[in-house]
């Protein structure tokens, strides 16, 4: 079986692929069934190995032209030219190069994918909360702009992430984020009487990118948490007890 990725009809575009890639497609068994892309994972390096090569086929580029970083929940995007036989730790890649796919893996956290079409310049980012409150996003649209992208042109697609019915936190979560802005807190809704939050990280990366200049954002308002038949969640695995998970692949080139 080959991977159906989720397609967004924004950034479906003459000299572009993408896909946000589902769980379904892929040689993994038992937690990471079947198509994990995480390298970070413990599942067995050749079937992860085989995993992207069908998500780089459906992409129409090389196995080894799918590149993904060494995600640290960092801000930091990089401008990239060529494979990389190390992994660089950021958590966003730029390109205006025919026949890289850049890619970024998830689990709850946002995989967003941005492309000018115009001005042939793509890039996928990585926003946890940690990521999109340090400023990923922006990084991403200032090293698009560096290559000739103008951000009004700029369309950002948000793929399969953890919904805020689903993101429960602490106390110390939410002060962290009203510290740095007062206007944060409203993306927190009180969960019970205990101090706890429900936390819109969706809703904040859709802000963040507006205030950015985004010319066009679409979120695909799809929950990893809750739909396991077609996502693996950390959350979900933590609260499980289950020793591991797989992750999510987003991804997008120039052909």
């Amino acid at each position: 079986m080959k991977p159906t990725p989720l397609e967004a009809p924004l950034l479906i575009s003459a000299g572009l692929t993408h896909g946000f890639f589902t769980r379904h497609g892929g040689v993994s068994t038992g937690l990471y069934a079947s198509l994990n892309g995480g390298v970070g994972s413990s599942d067995a390096p050749e079937k992860v190995a085989e995993n992207r090569r069908r998500m780089a086929a459906h992409l129409e580029v090389a196995p080894e032209n799918l590149l993904v970083p060494y995600q640290t929940h960092s801000p930091d995007a990089l401008i990239v030219t060529e494979p990389f036989a190390e992994r660089p730790r950021c958590d966003a890649l730029v390109t205006a190069v025919t026949g890289l796919a850049l890619g970024v893996t998830g689990a709850d956290c946002g995989i967003v994918l941005f492309a000018d079409a115009r001005a042939r310049v793509v890039a996928a980012a990585h926003a946890g909360w940690k990521g999109a409150l340090g400023g990923v996003l922006e990084a991403t649209l200032d090293a698009m702009e560096s290559l000739g992208a103008a951000r009004a042109r700029v369309t950002a697609v948000l793929g399969p992430t953890i919904g805020r019915e689903s993101y429960e936190v602490g106390a110390e979560f939410y002060e962290r984020f009203v510290a740095d802005s007062k206007d944060h807190a409203r993306f927190f809704v009180p969960s019970g009487g205990d101090g706890r939050f429900l936390f819109d990280l969706p809703g904040f990366i859709a802000t963040r990118l507006a205030r950015a200049g985004i010319g066009c954002f679409e979120d695909l308002a799809l929950d990893t948490y809750s739909d396991e038949t077609r996502f693996y969640s950390y959350r979900r695995s933590v609260h499980r007890g289950e020793p591991d998970y797989g992750r999510q692949v987003a991804a997008i080139a120039l052909v």
